[in-house]
């Protein structure tokens, strides 16, 4: 199973920073888990555009270099972990 090298702090609907709440993308070789702990967020990818309901039962996955942005709706706690590898690829898993 894969570990996350970094995370980010815990966020609420008032802390999440811009950064996050804006157009960004990881650097090549990252992959990003939006982990919601509480309430919902959606993550948006601007190419292709598609959006993603993240949950506390269903993550987000950031591919490395792809450009999105987070939403939230209501009150949220969240963090984003990085990985070196996709998080939820579960092919070497036995």
């Amino acid at each position: 199973m894969a570990v996350p090298y970094k995370s980010t702090p815990q966020f609420d609907e008032q802390s999440l920073p811009d950064a996050i709440r804006n157009a960004h993308s990881t650097k090549a070789g990252v992959w990003g888990l939006l982990v919601v702990d509480e309430g919902a967020a959606r993550l948006i990818f601007h190419k292709p555009r598609r959006e993603i309901a993240v949950a506390p039962d269903k993550p987000g996955l950031i591919p490395p270099q792809a450009v999105h942005h987070v939403e939230t709706f209501g009150p949220v706690r969240l963090h984003v972990e990085f990985y070196r590898e996709n998080p939820l690829d579960r092919a070497d898993q036995s």
